[in-house]
């Protein structure tokens, strides 16, 4: 029998996600319940929310909401989490599966250790186009290589790719790289650029060796991100096309390593780590505040702000 409000939270390289099964809670998940459940101070937490459905095409269907309450299409992270979450709750005891995303269906496969625990997960993402249309985009050109974009009055020069949702991939010049400071200033201005009506994952990129590559992340919706498997697909996606690394490829973000193998078609597969945090219900107050929708106004964004 299912607990009444009952939560998982889960986490890989410190991007951490939500579980919560709505026949399980008695309030709506929506925006601003959402907002509520990810804040890091009033609520529990996290890089987002991750809401089991029923799917006929494939083996479970998701829906992935951002902390700031939108919607994404795909998170290679938060599928990886999903995967442990179903796995940990004895909802599978599948090592292989699918699940059907807003982004598309996705190939699943749990790794497990001497405890047959899941300790690692792969995810086959789909292709990567860098076709305008698939993000969108609003540049007009065949593929968005290398394009020219001004960010503060500054020329910089992005490629667009798309892995299920959308990424702004720059590319540091031979020679130079990127620091934190560049990601505060350019995240937040490309992610919510014109050229880009629905908003954009922000990727800055540095390579690091021939099947290696740094990243910082801008995400959509939550901003600066430890680490976000999508991104990493993205970042080695672009770099592939470039020819400025080769497959496969290790993609270091401050949260620390995953591994993306990009096919000959920009087939890609995510591998890497997940881990459990918590499990437990909601508080009944704070679940009666949720079904109330009423929050104290000190609510903010809920992706976890630097000090």
């Amino acid at each position: 029998m299912r607990k009444r409000n009952a939560f998982y939270k889960g986490h890989s390289l410190g991007n951490d996600y939500l579980v919560i099964d709505p026949r399980a809670a008695d309030f709506s998940l929506n925006a601003a319940t959402v907002r509520a459940l990810c804040d890091r101070h009033f609520g529990i937490g996290a890089d987002g929310v991750l809401v089991p459905r029923p799917s006929r095409r494939a083996n479970f269907g998701l829906r992935i909401w951002n902390p700031d309450g939108s919607e994404a299409e795909k998170s290679g992270n938060g599928l990886r989490i999903f995967a442990r979450y179903l796995q940990a709750t004895k909802r599978t005891r599948r090592r292989r599966f699918t699940v059907e995303t807003p982004g598309g269906v996705v190939a699943v496969e749990i790794h497990t250790n001497g405890s047959r625990n899941a300790t690692e997960i792969s995810v086959e993402m789909g292709r990567a186009t860098f076709r305008p249309a698939s993000l969108p985009c609003s540049i007009e050109v065949d593929e968005l290589l290398e394009r020219p974009i001004v960010v503060n009055g500054r020329m910089l020069h992005f490629t667009g790719v798309s892995v299920g949702n959308p990424h702004c991939v720059l590319l540091a010049r031979r020679g130079r790289s990127w620091s934190r400071e560049d990601l505060l200033a350019l995240g937040p201005v490309l992610s919510t650029h014109p050229a880009f009506p629905r908003g954009v994952n922000v990727q800055l990129v540095k390579p690091a060796g021939r099947r290696r590559l740094r990243v910082l992340i801008w995400e959509r919706g939550a901003g600066e991100t430890l680490a976000s498997g999508s991104s990493a697909c993205a970042a080695a996606a672009a770099a592939v096309r470039l020819g400025r690394v080769e497959s496969p490829v290790t993609v270091e973000s401050p949260g620390g390593a995953l591994e993306v193998a990009v096919g000959k078609d920009f087939a890609l597969t995510l591998h890497g780590p997940v881990a459990d945090v918590a499990e437990g219900e909601l508080a009944p107050s704070f679940a009666r505040s949720l079904r109330r929708a009423v929050f104290d106004r000190r609510l903010t964004s809920c992706a976890a702000r630097p000090s």
